[in-house]
């Protein structure tokens, strides 16, 4: 036997505990493939595909970060396999073979890796990127289709930067092989475990580390962001650590003092192995905390911006098409029946029509007291005044809160929610000039959101009492009179509504733009496309983490088969069943592949807190919906390994079963 064929043989040998890590690896190498392939496409080599810079850019830092990934997950999985194997080198080295002969069988089974990895990797790449040049297309929306190719120099950059790197890796791990003596490498497996201990000390930093980073990131807002943000982050990976390493053990000791659970049917047993597979995972826990941590928050805010940003664009401009008139006679800006016709001609069903009549008011100011400085509003634009009951009716429309305005009462509507926090004017008096007399009245509330498109005069709104309002409408000249349109139809966020959308602004007064706001339908599928294309680039990082934190778990559940399955033959013989054993197999995977993802979720739901402060809204809606996939995946991933496990496990207490 050779050594290539002694080296291939051992990866056979081990190929269920190799599974994982060679799925995770075969999946880097393919997305690294798919990148490098777009970004050496000839379409966008040459420039003819113009919108692919739009991406470039991402793509180029999702390369840089496969590569730091790939780097350390190897480089761990190797390391921690050459520590599994420490027996079968003692029995190598007791057969006569040198240390030298050792590394190189091991160099040997490196490269089997490597080739496999890239082989396949680069294959499946070669296989999907047509459909991932067709999705590019689509988003880029470019007009130009990326055809299928294969960019000889994504093939060898892939190709070659990955076999360096896996060589390089094992030649790292290769120096730790052969320094202990036979007699220490054949009793590794078999000595005792050192009963787990923990420190108060330590599991106190613990605590500590984490309420800090936990109360930093419920009080950060978008002025303390970057001062908080890396203290944040450091202490919750440091207390997350000794989480593990010490938080973990206490736990599992305060379970131990608890009697009527702890000798409560297979709990004993259960808890008193999960104390040593804790603390001798604890790095691969935190390690997988940490990485579902920063997958959850990037997925989710990536989600959430999407979202929002939709939600602020339909806050900003509440209708489709909107623009207001001066003067009551003719129109200046547009004629609403021509709106109507574009409208029915490109078959568009109207959800509402606006019309809201007010009054133009000028150098408006808000006065505290008498001895204050008078605050402008509206500056050089002017303010909209508007009756109660115009307003109540067009807010109802959108489905937003009616007023009710007293008489001498005013109500402030400022344009946008977010402004609402910064600005509050209750019983403060205020002053408008109108018809060249400064009427004055009291402010009984504040409130934000326009329900008119809030553009020149219209963007900031004082809601009368209606029979004020009549009395100054009465006394002002034709010319004082405004009146707000506005059309939103259903559907406006297909792409076919931006063609309708330019017809109704090409048959407006080019001399009315500071009174119409037309843009709503190209804003929005602008940041749809924008972040879609985002979130289509991180989402292949994100699943690449999600696989390799499921290998990782998967991978030391599969080196410690032996090891698990001579304890449960063990337990078979003095009479434990096979049902008891399966619960109790069920119950500690769960809880390997679990907490970390609760403690990942745990980190993330704080980010998003953190998030909802910067943004001053609510993102725990949207955020929800990434962790539930999440979990989803995380169970399914659960369900498989703990399958596979189980069969592993119920196959080797068979023969101590059939002895019994």
């Amino acid at each position: 036997m050779t050594f290539r064929s002694l080296a291939l043989s051992n990866v056979r040998g081990n190929l269920r505990a190799y599974a994982a890590f060679l799925l995770s690896s075969i999946f880097s190498v393919m997305i690294f493939y798919l990148y490098a392939a777009f970004l050496y496409h000839p379409g966008v080599v040459s420039g003819e595909i113009a919108a692919a810079g739009q991406v470039r850019q991402g793509m180029l830092i999702c390369e840089i970060l496969i590569v730091i990934f790939s780097f350390f997950f190897v480089l761990y999985s190797s390391s921690a396999f050459m520590k599994t194997r420490k027996k079968e080198f003692g029995l190598f080295s007791l057969f006569g073979m040198t240390k030298g002969q050792i590394r190189k069988m091991v160099l040997y089974e490196g490269v089997f890796l490597a080739l496999i990895s890239i082989v396949f990797g680069i294959g499946l790449g070669m296989l999907f990127s047509k459909l991932f040049f067709m999705a590019l297309t689509a988003l880029l929306n470019s007009g130009t289709v990326i055809g299928f190719a294969v960019p000889w120099k994504a093939v060898i950059l892939t190709g070659g930067g990955f076999f360096v790197l896996f060589v390089a890796i094992t030649l790292l791990t290769l120096r730790k092989t052969g320094r202990s003596e036979i007699v220490d490498l054949l009793k590794e497996a078999s000595k005792p475990k050192i009963e787990p201990k923990y420190s108060k000390w330590l599991t106190a930093v613990c605590v500590v580390c984490l309420g800090a980073g936990y109360g930093l990131a419920v009080s950060m807002s978008s002025l303390t962001f970057l001062i908080l943000m890396l203290p944040v982050v450091g202490l919750t990976v440091i207390g997350t650590y000794f989480l593990f390493t010490q938080g973990s053990i206490a736990a599992i000791r305060f379970l131990q003092r608890r009697k009527p659970v702890y000798y409560r049917r297979t709990n004993l047993l259960t808890v008193s192995q999960m104390a040593f597979r804790i603390k001798d995972n604890a790095r691969v826990l935190f390690t997988v905390s940490i990485l579902s941590a920063v997958m959850l928050t990037a997925s989710g805010t990536v989600y959430v911006f999407q979202k929002v940003q939709r939600d602020q664009l339909l806050e900003h401009m509440p209708n489709t098409i909107g623009y207001y008139e001066r003067g009551n006679v003719g129109h200046e800006v547009a004629d609403p029946e021509d709106i109507r016709r574009i409208l029915r001609e490109d078959g568009r069903e109207l959800a509402w029509e606006q019309r809201l009549a007010g009054l133009a008011a000028d150098k408006v100011t808000l006065i505290q007291g008498e001895t204050s400085d008078p605050s402008p509003l509206g500056g050089d634009d002017g303010v909209m005044l508007v009756p109660e009951t115009g307003y109540n009716a067009e807010a109802a429309k959108q489905g937003k809160s009616s007023l009710a305005v007293a008489a001498g009462k005013a109500v402030v509507v400022l344009p946008y929610r977010e402004m609402q926090g910064r600005a509050r004017y209750e019983g403060w008096n205020l002053d408008a000039l109108l018809n060249g007399r400064t009427e004055r009245f009291e402010v009984s509330e504040t409130t934000a959101g326009a329900i008119v498109s809030p553009v020149g005069t219209a963007t900031y709104m004082i809601v009368l009492d209606d029979a004020d309002y009549a009395s100054l409408s009465a006394a002002s000249p034709p010319s004082r009179m405004l009146t707000a349109y506005g059309f939103e139809w259903k559907n406006w966020e297909n792409e076919s509504s931006l063609a309708t959308a330019d017809k109704i602004r090409k048959a407006m007064s080019p001399a009315a733009d500071r009174q119409a706001q037309t843009k709503r339908v190209s804003y929005y599928l602008d940041t749809k496309r924008s972040m879609a294309l985002t979130f289509f680039i991180g989402m292949f990082i994100t699943l690449l983490f999600f696989v390799a934190s499921g290998s990782m778990l998967y991978f030391k559940m599969f080196t410690e088969l032996q090891e698990d399955s001579a304890q449960f033959r063990s337990l078979v013989r003095i009479g434990m069943t096979a049902s008891e054993i399966r619960r109790i197999v069920v119950t500690q995977v769960g809880i390997v592949f679990f907490v970390p993802c609760v403690v990942g979720i745990v980190h993330a739901l704080f980010a998003m807190y953190a998030l909802s402060n910067i943004l001053g809204d609510s993102v725990f809606a949207y955020s929800s919906i990434v962790f539930i996939v999440y979990v989803a995946m995380q169970a399914a991933y659960f369900a498989i390994s703990c399958l596979t496990y189980m069969k592993s496990i119920m196959a080797g207490t068979k023969p101590a079963a059939s002895a019994a």
